[in-house]
């Protein structure tokens, strides 16, 4: 196992974590593409042209991604359904149009010169993200993730802003995912829009069905097994659409709720069954 793979299933781990967040929520978002891209290209800008370190302009590339998915996520979060599938699927293609046509940052050409990740920051990032994600899923916010995406009717009816918490999941899943763009930039030193298309954004979506969406291991197991499998399977690297989009067929057919379908109680739940 070479360092390359490593770090791109770290990147793909942090991705599938970036739509688990959303997913919590009830939402589902397919423009987690459009938001790598974002950090990539807005630490690039701080670290190339600014002269910053890099872990500061992933956190401000992370924030400047989070205020946007706010400022989209307000109006686009009260679709529901295939309609929003669509809101978020042009949100990708936006940003990549956008990119194309921005000279101060290469435009088509691509953007470069970045430096300074390595399988280290992104390990530290896993852990980090794993650890606050671990913390929500036995914290009473997660209940509250739970009541708006089992019927969000009855959330507003006892009280909860089902807005305000899919803006919450919105946001940080953009930020995380601007985490996973800003590592990859800067280990790939390289980037061009085309990077970051809307099959890029469909793959990490079905990283979290394979490996489950109740539960935070679920997209850690989806994500590494589908990043690794190809890796040292070589005759399936030229064949992974057809076998990916089988597996997740019988998946679907046979366990709908993914590999992992188990829940992640929180400890308050474990005491009133206690009791």
């Amino acid at each position: 196992m070479t360092l390359d793979h490593l770090f791109f299933t770290g990147v793909n781990v942090l991705l599938a974590w970036s739509v688990y967040i959303v997913l919590l929520t009830g939402s589902l978002s397919f423009a987690q593409g459009a938001f790598m891209a974002l950090g990539c290209y807005g630490a690039g800008v701080l670290t190339v042209k600014f002269g910053l370190p890099l872990l500061p302009a992933t956190l401000l590339a992370a924030v400047g991604a989070a205020a946007i998915a706010a400022v989209i996520g307000y109006p686009a979060l009260r679709l529901r359904g295939i309609y929003l599938i669509l809101v978020t699927l042009g949100i990708t293609f936006c940003v990549r149009v956008l990119l194309e046509n921005v000279e101060y940052v290469g435009g088509v050409s691509g953007f470069g010169g970045m430096m300074g990740a390595d399988l280290q920051a992104v390990l530290l990032a896993v852990v980090i993200v794993g650890a606050l994600l671990f913390w929500l899923s036995r914290s009473p916010l997660q209940r509250v993730f739970d009541a708006v995406r089992e019927d969000d009717r009855v959330a507003a009816a006892i009280g909860i802003n089902v807005t305000q918490i899919r803006l919450l999941g919105f946001a940080s899943g953009a930020a995380i995912a601007a985490v996973a763009g800003s590592l990859f930039g800067h280990y790939m030193n390289f980037v061009r829009p085309e990077s970051f298309d809307v099959l890029l954004s469909v793959y990490v979506v079905l990283y979290v069905v394979l490996g489950g969406v109740n539960n935070l291991w679920g997209p850690l197991l989806g994500s590494t097994v589908m990043t690794l499998l190809p890796e040292y399977f070589r005759v399936l690297a030229d064949w992974r659409p057809t076998v990916f989009g089988l597996a997740i067929l019988i998946l679907l057919l046979f366990r709908p709720e993914g590999l992992l379908s188990f829940r992640t109680r929180t400890s308050r739940a474990k005491k009133a069954t206690a009791i």
